[in-house]
C-alpha cells in the first residue's frame, strides 16, 4: 500500500503563498488572473472585490477592475455557496448555476413563499413569488441597460412591497431580484455608484453575457467547483469544502471523487485533499526574507477553509466577528499576525497582535504605505468590523 504523503503547516503556508499570489513575487498580471488564483472572490461588500485585487496585482486601478467587470464582462458576479455573492470568472457561471446556485436558489423560493403566505400577502406564496418574478423580468426586459431596484419599486409597486418577516427583518423586492439573479435570469449589471457602494443596474442576464451557457448537471457542476478550490485552496479537508460549498458530505464526497483527489495526512492528525497532479512538495525560498500583505474584509484567502489554526493560530476571536466574517488582516510569511485600518486621513496603519521580526515589520509598512497611496484619501468603511480593528481604531 502507497504511503500517504504528508503536508504540514508550513508547506500549507508556502502553498498559500504562492497560488494566491499574495507574496510580492508571486504577484499576477490582472484581475481576472487575480480571481482565478482565489476560484472567486468575495463580493459581499464590494470594496473588497478592488482590494483583494489590489492585493494581487502590481499597478493595478480601478477601472482596470471596471473594465473587467462591467466593459468586458470577464468577471460576473453571482450568488452561489453559502448565499455569499461572490465574483466569478465567466467560464465558472455554468458550474455554480447548475451546483451551489441552483442548491440556494430551491431552498430560498422554498422560505419566500412561506414568508408570503405567513404575512397575508396571497394564500399560494409560492404563485405569488413566480409571478413576481415574470413581472420583474418583463419589466427589465423593456429596458436596454438594465433598471435599478428604486427605479422597479416606482416601476412595479404591486411587486415591491414591504412587510415584516421576523423582528428586526423586512421583506422587500430585493429579495425577488436576488432570486432572479440565483437563477441566472438577472445579472447585477453596471453599478451606479463609487466602486465602495453597491448600486447595480439589474439587468437581463443574456443580454449582459450575450450567449450564455447551459447550466452544468448537479455533479458535473459541483466537480468543475471543487476542483478549482483544490488548485487554489488544497489541501484542504472535507468539513472545509462542506462549509465553503455550502453542500452536503455526500456532494463533496462525489466531487472529490470525480476529480481523483488524493488523500493526504495534515498537521494534527486530519485527512486532506490534493488534486493528483499536485501531491509533489511545495518549498519556497527561505532566502527571499519574509513577505507581507494586506487584505481586505471577507477576501478569500481568510475565508477559504473552515478549519483555520494553521494560518491564524489563536488570533481567530480577534480577527473574524461573531458571525464568522473576517475583517481585514495582515499577513507574515503565511500566517495573520494583525490587521489594518484607515485614519481620518485614509492612511493605512498596521495593528498587530504578536510580535514579527523586523525584516516582517519593515514588508507590512511597505504595503501600508502602498495601500495609503493606492487608496490616496478615499476611506472604505465596512459593516463588519473584527475586534482587533474596533481597539485599532480606538488606538489611533
Amino acid at each position: 500500500m502507497a504511503q500517504v504523503r504528508h503536508i504540514t503547516d508550513t508547506e500549507r503556508r508556502d502553498r498559500l503563498a504562492r497560488r494566491h499570489a499574495v507574496a510580492p513575487w508571486s504577484r499576477v498580471a490582472d484581475a481576472e488572473a487575480a480571481t482565478r488564483a482565489m476560484t472567486v472572490l468575495h463580493s459581499t461588500e464590494p470594496a473588497t472585490v478592488y482590494l483583494s485585487c489590489w492585493a494581487r496585482v502590481d499597478a493595478l486601478t480601478v477601472a482596470d477592475v471596471d473594465r473587467a467587470l462591467f466593459e468586458d464582462r470577464t468577471l460576473v458576479k453571482q450568488l452561489a455557496m453559502r448565499r455569499t455573492l461572490f465574483v466569478f470568472p465567466r467560464d465558472l457561471l455554468a458550474a455554480a448555476w447548475g451546483s451551489a446556485s441552483a442548491r440556494v436558489a430551491d431552498a430560498e423560493l422554498k422560505r419566500m413563499a412561506k414568508d408570503v403566505a405567513k404575512a397575508g400577502l396571497a394564500g399560494d406564496g409560492a404563485r405569488w413569488v413566480l409571478d413576481a418574478r415574470a413581472a420583474i423580468l418583463a419589466e427589465i426586459g423593456r429596458e436596454t441597460g438594465g433598471l435599478t431596484a428604486a427605479e422597479l419599486r416606482e416601476r412595479l409597486p404591486e411587486v415591491a412591497v414591504s412587510f415584516d418577516v421576523t423582528a428586526g427583518s423586512v421583506w422587500n423586492h430585493g429579495r425577488l431580484l436576488t432570486h432572479l439573479g440565483l437563477t441566472a435570469d438577472l445579472v447585477r449589471g453596471t453599478n451606479t455608484q463609487h466602486w465602495r457602494v453597491s448600486r447595480p443596474r439589474w439587468t437581463l442576464m443574456t443580454d449582459w453575457l450575450g450567449e450564455t451557457p447551459q447550466p452544468l448537471p448537479l455533479a458535473q457542476g459541483y466537480a468543475e467547483i471543487v476542483g478549482r478550490w483544490l488548485r487554489t485552496f488544497g489541501p484542504g479537508t472535507e468539513d472545509d469544502l462542506v462549509w465553503w460549498l455550502g453542500g452536503t458530505k455526500a456532494a463533496v464526497r462525489a466531487a472529490l471523487a470525480a476529480v481523483d483527489a488524493v488523500a493526504v495526512s495534515l498537521d494534527g492528525g486530519a485527512t486532506g485533499w490534493v488534486l493528483p497532479d499536485d501531491v509533489d512538495p511545495v518549498v519556497e525560498d527561505r532566502a527571499a526574507g519574509s513577505w507581507a500583505a494586506l487584505l481586505p474584509v471577507l477576501d478569500p484567502t481568510v475565508m477559504g477553509w473552515k478549519q483555520r489554526a494553521w494560518y491564524l493560530g489563536e488570533h481567530g476571536p480577534a480577527l473574524f466577528d461573531r458571525n464568522g466574517n473576517a475583517g481585514t488582516t495582515a499577513w507574515v510569511d503565511g500566517r495573520a499576525v494583525g490587521c489594518w485600518v484607515q485614519d481620518d486621513d485614509g492612511v493605512v496603519s498596521v495593528h498587530l497582535l504578536e510580535d514579527v521580526p523586523a525584516a516582517a515589520r519593515r514588508a507590512l509598512d511597505v504595503e501600508s504605505a502602498r495601500l495609503t497611496a493606492w487608496l490616496d484619501g478615499t476611506r472604505v468603511s465596512t459593516v463588519y468590523p473584527s475586534p482587533a480593528m474596533k481597539a485599532a481604531r480606538a488606538a489611533l
